[in-house]
């Protein structure tokens, strides 16, 4: 089951938020979480954590998120799970897929609204990830800008 852990201002001021789970779930087959494919957001950053005896671990900080997109087959929308695809500026591969979650609207707003938070306390906007013509500039870093 997706689990999202809401915290309120006493607990964020404590410093407790910075290692706090903000969201956990799993990649589920029906309505099952029968997977070794996990997924939290904690840190400011997304996690994904893929495998069995090989294990993949892949994070996505939060203020790099361009774009999140939720499909739901007719077979999700049964099952009461959702699949989001977040577009990301990074250097290896930009896409994350979160499949098979649980509550998949409430995860997209969920990380669309960390995502605006991310991008305020680092002073970033949108526009900075795009080249001149349009395009996704992954030569760009803000951490790296003259401010």
């Amino acid at each position: 089951m997706a689990d999202i852990i809401h915290m309120n201002s006493e607990q964020e001021e404590q410093g407790n938020a910075k290692n706090a789970v903000l969201w956990k779930d799993r990649k589920h087959f029906m309505w099952f979480p029968f997977s070794f494919t996990k997924y939290e957001v904690r840190n400011n950053r997304l996690y994904t954590q893929r495998g069995l005896l090989s294990t993949t671990y892949d994070e996505v900080l939060l203020y790099r998120i361009l774009d999140i997109t939720m499909t739901q087959t007719l077979a999700q929308k049964i099952f009461g799970t959702g699949t989001l695809l977040v577009c990301a500026k990074a250097n290896r591969d930009g896409d994350v897929l979160l499949e098979n979650i649980k509550q998949p609207r409430m995860v997209n707003d969920l990380l669309s609204e960390l995502v605006e938070k991310a991008r305020d306390q680092k002073r970033v906007v949108g526009k900075e990830f795009y080249g001149p013509e349009g395009h996704v500039s992954h030569d760009m870093d803000p951490d790296d800008s003259d401010e």
